[in-house]
């Protein structure tokens, strides 16, 4: 059955925005807003809690510029001849001097910024930086490669204990005497001999080109306008007086490595390009030459016009070596399949293509094997099987047979012999086309050689001229105009833009969640689903709440109420069926597990205790479910169709413990159930059955598999269409419209089963029941507890 499902519900679909439907699902779970507000607001105030504060301090200098108004705008002529604008200027140039590891490293070193001094509070611990009360000083200059960690204890007068690693205790030593280790040689000096608190100080060495990256990658160094030469120097630290501190060595140090570089290195770039300039022109010249020699060599012109040559006979090659594989294939599938058949088998006359030449007569013995096997199965109908005639064709079919195998014996061996000979010349060409790499690769060597050295060539050339003209700028250094001062407000944590952000992630996170959980539940929830469908609705049944699958007469439960309304809801599609005439209700669902079986069982005793004659079919005879909710016998509706049996009867039995419910069992699985429903059988027994019974339930097949359904609906006088809550895809709703619309299905009308929420409308939330069942004298709905309402069920 071809269902067209987007096209067929689009028809029916409410363009109209529900705001309440499209708020409820995010409403419903307002605990999840407010619990993840306060889980956020609570990491929040912890990690600003325990986090510590950076602060930010900067510098500015003033960077003389003697290009701005000096060489350049004297030179501003030669612009022109594009000599002058490959030139950066000169406070860019010094930006990035300042933020070099050089400068940055002469800092740390001046400071002593890698070995840091630290205590442990009750919640944080303090870099005491130039507050300590120790300082460490190596005999010897030190550069560690790995980290060092020394732990100081002092209780009072002028002893302290030393511990190196931090655990591991290495001796008690006065402040002054040189300690003696695997390091190196170095002394503790008390900077505040006249306190004598105790102490406990942890002394963290860390190594210089690691402390170097790190306060060079929190350095910033910016141009403070366009058309000025002031600089800005900032840097943000949890001391303060650490951050001042570097950022005036920084500058101080940039002073005089510029006053001392400056001169020397364009006198060194102008005595390097000219001897430069003379070597590679020597070295253009013997590239130029390799490149003649090697073409010549090579025997090649243009290596990727001869490459695509190749590639397009090995396309070609590789064609034919798999129509061969894919022959080979096919001739020994059907060989296995001719060696193996019976002698009642026809053999596939259309696998073996008939144009190829390779094929030879096999297409013709296998046409003349199934003629002759036709030939001899229309004997067998009107003669024996030892008639002579029949035998005769029986021994022609075996020569036959053996006559199709060593052909395809043969053809086989031709076939291989072609693939071997294809896959000789794809193995000769492959040779060919693998050097064609090489012979690129080598090639482009040299080209890349020629173009580098050209390239070089030119750079020294304006390079030269270059330099030329900054020989003439003087040396630049920089002029202090604001020293390092450090904020006391803290730049980070920010704590009204951390509060906020928790804010929002409180309320983001839940709704993003729910909102992912509503765009991938693709299930049907509720009658809302349902009302967009043009089909009639009969009821819904909601989710069985005790142990037994049966309705009872003295059953109160919500179950029990539910069939009882939809068998109200079905006398009125069923008012037009004549008296005397059993109504014929005929129950089916769009794909397995809905419930279909769950609804005819239950409904056919519903109408059973109001004292109806009602007799149970069970018709889905390929996968029947009777046998789950009933105890019934193997006989059954398939023995009766299958057999030439013509009294019905014989098969039916009455149910025990209900006085007026007869079921005809499906029997066994047949092996042809679509043939046996469209027999006629069907038809007279169904004329038979409405003349004895008030009711007739028929439980069939899933309308969305097989046919079986669609073939015996002509015999109902309406049809109960199950769908299940929660399981079947929104997407499939299409079904049972087309099949309304199309009238495929006589007076269809749905039932939505396993209904069991009560407070939604729809992602998975429920739906409620407006009227509630049971009427107040069955089971009560239980309250629910703070995880239903957490989680909105």
């Amino acid at each position: 059955m071809q269902m067209q499902p987007e096209q067929n519900l689009n028809e029916n679909t409410d363009s109209e925005f529900n705001i309440k439907e499209a708020i409820f699902p995010f409403l419903s779970r307002w605990p999840w807003f407010i619990l993840a507000v306060f889980f956020s607001l609570l990491a929040a105030y912890l990690y600003l809690r325990y986090t510590i504060p950076v602060y930010a301090a900067s510098t500015t200098i003033l960077v003389k510029d003697d290009k701005k108004g000096g060489v350049v705008s004297e030179l501003a002529a030669l612009s022109e001849m594009d000599m002058m604008g490959n030139i950066k200027s000169t406070v860019d140039n010094e930006i990035e001097v300042v933020k070099s590891r050089t400068i940055v490293e002469f800092a740390i070193r001046d400071l002593e910024l890698n070995v840091r001094y630290t205590t442990e509070g009750t919640i944080l611990t303090q870099d005491l930086y130039n507050q300590s009360p120790i300082k460490i000083v190596f005999a010897t200059k030190q550069d560690f490669r790995l980290p060092r960690a020394y732990k100081v204890e002092h209780t009072s007068g002028d002893n302290y204990t030393l511990y190196y690693p931090v655990e591991n205790k290495l001796g008690t030593y006065k402040f002054g005497q040189v300690v003696k280790s695997r390091d190196g040689d170095f002394t503790i000096l008390n900077t505040f001999p006249g306190k004598q608190e105790s102490f406990t100080i942890t002394i963290l060495i860390d190594p210089v080109a690691r402390t170097v990256q790190n306060y060079k990658s929190r350095l910033n160094v910016e141009l403070v306008g366009e058309k000025t030469s002031v600089v800005s120097l900032s840097i943000t630290d949890p001391v303060k007086k650490r951050a001042e501190d570097f950022l005036n060595s920084v500058t101080s140090n940039y002073n005089r490595d510029a006053k001392e570089d400056k001169e020397q290195v364009f006198r060194n770039t102008a005595d390097f390009i000219d001897k430069r300039i003379t070597l590679i022109q020597g070295e253009l010249g013997d590239v130029e030459k390799s490149g003649e020699a090697y073409k010549k060599s090579n025997q090649v012109t243009d290596i990727v016009s001869e490459a695509g040559l190749f590639l397009q006979n090995a396309t070609e090659f590789e064609k034919m070596f798999i129509e061969v594989e894919t022959q080979l294939s096919v001739v020994a599938s059907l060989r296995q399949y001719v060696q193996s058949a019976s002698d009642e088998d026809l053999i596939p006359a259309n696998v073996l293509p008939t144009s190829s030449t390779e094929m030879g007569s096999a297409p013709t013995l296998i046409s003349e094997y199934n003629t002759m096997m036709l030939r001899k199965n229309q004997l067998i109908k009107n003669a024996t099987p030892e008639n002579r005639r029949v035998t005769q064709i029986q021994s022609q079919l075996a020569a036959l047979k053996e006559n199709i195998i060593s052909n395809l014996d043969r053809l086989r061996a031709t076939l291989q012999i072609k693939r071997a000979d294809l896959a000789k010349q794809q193995n000769r060409l492959s040779g060919k086309i693998s050097g064609v790499p090489t012979q690129e690769r080598e090639y482009k060597s040299i080209v890349r050689q020629q173009n580098l050295k050209e390239a070089l060539y030119i750079y020294l050339l304006e390079k030269r001229e270059e330099t030329a003209i900054s020989l003439a700028a003087t040396a630049a250094n920089a002029k202090i105009i604001d020293a390092a001062l450090a904020f006391d407000k803290p730049v980070s944590p920010n704590r009204t833009g951390i509060f906020g952000i928790a804010f929002g992630l409180g309320l983001f996170i839940p709704f993003a969640i729910i909102y992912i959980m509503g765009l991938l539940d693709t299930k049907i929830h509720g009658q809302r689903s349902l009302e967009k469908l043009s089909v009639p609705f009969l009821g819904d049944v909601p989710r069985l709440d005790v142990s037994t699958e049966l309705v009872s007469n003295h059953s109160r439960s919500a179950t029990a109420e539910s069939l009882r309304i939809v068998r109200t809801n079905l006398e009125f599609m069923l008012n037009e069926v004549p008296e005397g005439t059993a109504k014929t209700i005929f129950v089916t669902s769009t794909i397995p597990k809905e419930g279909k079986t769950f609804i005819s069982v239950n409904l056919g005793v519903t109408i059973a205790l109001s004292g109806k004659k009602v007799l149970l079919i069970g018709m889905d005879i390929r996968n029947p479910k009777l046998d789950e909710y009933l105890t019934l016998p193997s006989k059954g509706l398939t023995n009766f169709l299958s057999s030439k049996d013509t009294d019905v009867e014989s098969y039916i039995i009455k149910y025990e413990g209900f006085d007026n419910l007869y079921v005809l069992p499906p029997g066994i699985v047949p092996p042809n159930p679509a043939e046996l429903l469209m027999g006629a059988k069907v038809g007279d027994m169904f004329a038979k059955l409405e003349k004895e019974y008030d009711y007739i339930i028929v439980d069939t097949a899933p309308v969305s598999l097989v046919t079986d359904t669609v073939i015996v609906a002509k015999y109902a006088h309406s049809f109960v269409y199950v769908t299940r809550d929660n399981h079947l895809e929104k997407g499939m709703l299409a079904i049972p419209e087309t099949l309304y619309r199309e009238k495929r299905l006589p007076n269809m009308a749905m039932v939505l089963n396993d209904t069991y929420r009560t407070n939604g409308y729809g992602y998975g939330y429920g739906y409620g029941y407006g009227y509630g069942y049971g009427y107040g004298y069955g089971q009560e709905e239980k309250k629910k507890s703070w995880k239903d309402k957490l989680f909105g069920k």
